[in-house]
Order: structure tokens, then sequence, then C-alpha cells
């Protein structure tokens, strides 16, 4: 695919709807993109200035402009200014946006009849009960608005918003709000663990039952002798059961001891019991701790999901119990056990116990999928190649065209060149809308044109086929800049590119919330740290993590120390890059000497034991792509970057997908 058209298309329709024509010279795109910029930042600030933005008025983006002088003082709008908007934008994500903005505003005014006018189905509940205070100020609370009301009040058992409360006085004065109900929304609750919204909706019942109702969002916030002497129903036994379950995640040992004594005087079923069970052992199984293997054998069968079939193989594995970590996985119901990691697990164990010749069809089995075990699965068969099957698509010039000349898409894009990421997305959620799988994965082409990768990862993967876009899902830039620092500090590119891929999926402007920036996610303390240490002379503090090549360097420079500090061990090095030091000499110290799948396999976070696995199969995917080949991923873990490289083929029954 030839990229180059995509973005000239995009650039073309631009230029189209803001009058500008190639003989014009008017203005440069990117110059026109500035102004733009600039001037929705001044709209913000209130210095929206009509005259100075005359020249804007036919650009893609217009409507964003105005939203943004709109929005800035959004209780002063007139209902005539908004209907105007909203009119002239109908259909757009702008209005869309605008009207989830406006009306709340119209709302706290409560011009009832301007909401009512301008109103259009929404997922936002806040608004939703907006409306239903609307209709029922203007006399429309009729039998449909008592139902539509009861739906939001059983829609959930977590706290709803406050524009809900009015609702729900309404509701009860006309009889709407049942004392079953009632108890529907505070069972609801429980089952949620959120004892503050049980009392609420508790209120309004008859005395008797409000105090009932009080000493079980007592017993959820916290288990008390309260429930022994509770009515001996169905009830109880639910809240007893939620009350215990949210126990146990803070304190499983507690919950043990605790657990016969309500068992006996609620005469809890065995179902209940079990549930009790399976968080105990959950919560104890998720540390290790000591008891981990009898409260996992404690759990009935009957009660075992995927997640606790993953840990009791887990579990037994962080003991070097290989048989007991075989027999786990022969548990497992069939779609878990024949995935890729469990396929190659299971053959690893009987490996482990001396069992090769039962070991290798699981083995190849495993090897027909690209992923982490199933590269893992091939290194233990000692074959040559990895499965990789990917797909490239040749779509007509038309499909092309048609796509990328989408309002919406242009929109998108230029909203996304503007540092606009929220406007971006709503524009392209709205286009995907309308677009089917084959134009949605177009769009995403445009935008990886355009710079915006992280739409092939948010928006393909849907199917098998789709998972197979490996030159979608797998960008790759600045690779002059990851070849020349990975080179500089004896790393892996196609590791460093891993790394950015599930850091920043490439986005050099990404920040955390944990204030981690740009492409390779570079704390400010470790970015000044690191540069010193280097002798970057052009760091200009935190600023300077934005810029491309800066980061890589930096980010490159300290793979390089924690390499140094763990040994040359990537495998080690990748999850102290995800979790940081104290919990990586934990593990350390808890499994010296494990093999490194095994070890990574038994790390206890689930995001850091999932992020080591997915940067080392990443790792392969992109040296595909760098290289047309790879190193092996067991010396890539292994830090051996000089052993003999595979070749990649597509067997015709290979497991497609990759991550």
């Amino acid at each position: 695919m030839n990229r180059l058209p995509l973005l000239i298309l995009s650039s073309a329709t631009l230029l189209a709807c803001t009058g500008v024509g190639a003989d014009a010279g008017a203005q440069s795109l990117d110059a026109q993109r500035a102004q733009m910029k600039a001037a929705i930042e001044n709209a913000e600030r209130g210095q929206f200035d009509p005259a100075q933005s005359a020249g804007l008025t036919r650009h893609p983006l217009y409507g964003w402009l105005e939203f943004a002088n709109l929005r800035r003082n959004i209780d002063t709008v007139t209902s005539a200014r908004a209907q105007d908007f909203l009119k002239r934008y109908n259909g757009q994500a702008v209005a869309t946006s605008f009207r989830n903005v406006w009306l709340p505003s119209v709302a706290r005014r409560e011009d009832w009849p301007t909401l009512l006018a301008n109103w259009a189905p929404t997922e936002n509940v806040g608004l939703r009960c907006a409306q239903l205070n609307a209709r029922q100020a203007t006399g429309k609370a009729d039998a449909q608005w008592v139902s539509e009301a009861q739906a939001i009040w059983r829609s959930t058992g977590k706290s709803l918003p406050d524009a809900c409360d009015p609702v729900f006085a309404v509701l009860d004065a006309k009889g709407g709000l049942s004392a079953e109900l009632r108890w529907e929304r505070i069972d609801a609750a429980a089952d949620a663990q959120q004892p503050a919204v049980m009392r609420s909706a508790a209120r309004g019942l008859p005395a008797a039952d409000l105090a009932l109702a009080n000493t079980y969002a007592a017993f959820v916030d916290k288990p008390n002798a309260s429930a022994l002497n509770w009515p001996r129903n169905e009830r109880s036994r639910r809240i007893a059961t939620d009350g215990l379950a949210k126990l146990a995640k803070a304190d499983p040992d507690a919950t043990e001891q605790q657990l016969p004594q309500y068992a006996n005087a609620l005469q809890l079923s065995a179902a209940q019991q079990a549930d009790v069970k399976y968080q105990i052992a959950l919560w104890t199984v998720a540390s290790y701790g000591p008891d981990s293997a009898r409260r996992l054998n404690a759990v009935p069968d009957s009660a075992y999901d995927e997640r606790l079939h993953e840990w009791r193989a887990r579990e037994a594995m962080s003991r070097g119990d290989w048989p007991a970590t075989l027999a786990a996985i022969r548990k497992m119901g069939p779609t878990q056990r024949n995935d890729s990691r469990w396929r190659y697990f299971e053959a690893r164990m009987l490996d482990k116990t001396g069992k090769r010749n039962e070991a290798l069809p699981l083995y190849r089995e495993a090897a027909r999928a690209a992923t982490f075990h199933g590269f893992l699965a091939a290194d233990q068969l000692g074959q040559s190649t990895y499965t990789l099957c990917p797909v490239e698509p040749k779509d007509s010039a038309q499909a092309q065209a048609t796509v990328a000349r989408d309002p919406a898409i242009v929109r998108a894009m230029e909203l996304f060149k503007i540092e606009r990421s929220g406007w971006a997305v709503a524009e392209w959620n709205d286009a995907l809308t309308r677009f089917d799988t084959t134009q949605r994965r177009i769009a995403v082409e445009v935008a990886r044109d355009n710079g915006w990768f992280d739409r092939a990862v948010f928006s393909l993967g849907k199917t098998p086929e789709e998972q197979r876009l490996y030159s979608l899902r797998f960008p790759l830039h600045h690779d002059d800049a990851i070849r020349r620092e990975s080179a500089r500090n004896a790393i892996d590119p196609a590791w460093v590119a891993a790394e950015i891929r599930a850091e920043s999926i490439f986005n050099p402007k990404a920040r955390s919330p944990a204030n981690a920036m740009g492409l390779m996610q570079v704390l400010p303390a470790t970015g000044a740290s690191v540069a010193k240490t280097i002798g970057l002379t052009n760091y200009g503090g935190a600023a300077s993590l934005y810029d491309a090549d800066t980061n890589i360097a930096i980010g490159t420079a300290y793979l390089r120390q924690l390499m140094n500090k763990y040994e040359g061990l990537p495998y080690v090095t990748i999850a102290a890059y995800n979790a940081g030091p104290t919990p990586t000499a934990r593990w350390q110290s808890q499994r010296p000497g494990f093999d490194p799948d095994i070890w990574i396999e038994t790390i206890s976070y689930k995001e850091t034991r999932e992020y080591v696995a997915r940067i080392l199969a990443f790792s392969v995917i992109y040296d595909w792509r760098l290289n047309g080949d790879a190193l092996p991923v067991t010396d890539r873990m292994n830090g051996r970057l000089q052993a003999k490289r595979k070749a990649f083929t597509c067997p015709t029954d290979a497991e497609k997908g990759g991550d």
C-alpha cells in the first residue's frame, strides 16, 4: 500500500473545503492549520475574534472553533444561538458534543421546554434523568415516564448522577418506588459491594425493613456478628455472601475464619459458600500466600472459572510442582486449555516430568500461533521458522478516496494534527458508525498515513482476518533513531520498537496519569537522571521528552541501565520497566533460578505478567518488520543477540493472530 495518496487525498479535501485551490496561493495548509489551532486556543481563553477568524469560516474545523467559543460561556448561550449551531452541524460529532455540554446547562436553569425541544437519545444517564425532570415539570410524567424512571433505578447497583435524585423523589411520590423495587436495588448494590447505595435505596422502607437494610449495609461494609440474628432467608444469605466476598479481598485469613459461623447461622448453600471460598483462594494465591494450595483445593470444581484455573496452574508452577501444574492445566475447559499459552505449558510440564514424546505434539499445536507462547513452542521444537500469516490488502483507488474524503475522517485527521485528541476520537467514532469492515480498515490506513498510529490498535483486531494486518497493527516510525540508539546501547532495536508500541503506540505526545511522557513513557525524574548520565547536552527538561529523538535516546539508555542492573536479562528488565524495582526484586527472591518462561508466567501482577509476554512477542514481530527475520525469542529474552535467526512461514492450518 502506497501511503502517500491517502495523505494527499485528505489534504486535497481540506484545501477544497477552505476554498484554497491549487492556484490560489492564499495560504498553505500548514499555515491554516496553525491559524485554526491558535484560534481555538484563543476562543477557550475568551479571546475569540470573529474578524480574525473570518478566513477560517470554510475550514472543516470551524464548527469546533465555534464549539470552543460557545462552551466557554455555556451558561449564557441563548436558546436561539444554540439551536442555530445544532441545526448547522446536525449529524456531526461537534453537534453531539455541544448538546452534551449545553443541555446540562439548560437543566440547571430549569428551562424545560428548551431541553425537551433539543433532546436527542443518549446513553448519558445524567442527561436521561434531566430529560425526565423536564417531562415531569411540564406535566408529562405519564406511565411511560414512570417506566423509564424505574428502568434507570434498576439499571445498576452503583451510584447514579445527582440529576436522578429529583426523578426518584417524584417516582416515590407517585407510588412508583415500591418496597419490592427498593429491595431490588439494595440487592444489586450489595452485589456491587456498595453499602452507601444500599442505605440510600432503603430510605422510604417501613421502619423495620429500613433497620434491617441498614444492618445489611453495615455488614457489606464490614462483616459483623449482627448477621447471626438475621432472618434465615435467601436475601440474608445473598447479603452475607456479598459481604464476605468483599472482606476476602482485604483479609482472606479473617474471611476463612468467619465463614463457618455465618454459613451455619444463615444456612448458606454449598454454592454460596463456594463463592466465598473462591474469593478467599483468589486473594490468597494472588500473592502466593502459604495457604494458596489448600485454599484452592477447598474451592469446588463447579465454582472454578478460567481465572481461577489459571491461578491454580500458576500457583503449582510457582512451587516447582510440575505434576500438580499439569493436573491443573488438564482441569481447564477445552477452549482455555487449547489456547497457545496453556498448550505450551502443558507440553512444558510433560517435558519437565520426562515425557518429551507426549510433549511434542502439543508443542507443534502451540507453534501454529503467532504469539509469545507459540514462538516459545517453535523454539522448543528447534524449528527454523516462526508462524506469521500477514495480510496486505489491495483496495481500489476509488475505495481509498471515498474513505479519505469522508468529512468526518478529514476533521478527525485535522483535529489530531492540532493535538485535539478527544475531539478527533469523537469524529473518528462518528465516521466508523457508517463504515463497513473494509472502510474501517482503510480509515486506519488514512490515520496511519497522518501519523495517528493508535487507531489500528483500537479499531482493528475484531476478526481473525484483521489480526493478520500486522503492518497496520504494528506501526513503525522513527526507525532510524531506533536503530541508532539501539546500536549505541547494545540493545535489540526490535525490542525498543516493541516498547514504544506497548507504551505509546508511537505517539510522541503521549502522557500517562503518572506523568510518564513521550514515545517510551519516560518519567521526568528518570529523563533528567539519564540525560545527565549519558551527557545529553541538548536536554531541556521534561518538555524535551516529547521530542522523539530525545525520548528514544533516553529510553534506550535507560533500558541499558536496567539491563546492567539485572545481569543482562531482558525478561527481568522488561518486568522492572513496567512494575519498578521493588516488586521485581521480590519476584527474583521468591523464585530464584526459575526458567525464564516459568518465571514470567508466575509474576503475580497480571499487568506485568502480560506486559513481559507482550513485549517479547512484539519484539519478534518488529524484527520481521525491521529485518524480515527474527532472533529466536528464547535467545532474545536471555539477552543473546548473536543466535541464528529464524524465517517466517504461514502454514495453511496456522492459528492466525498475534498479540
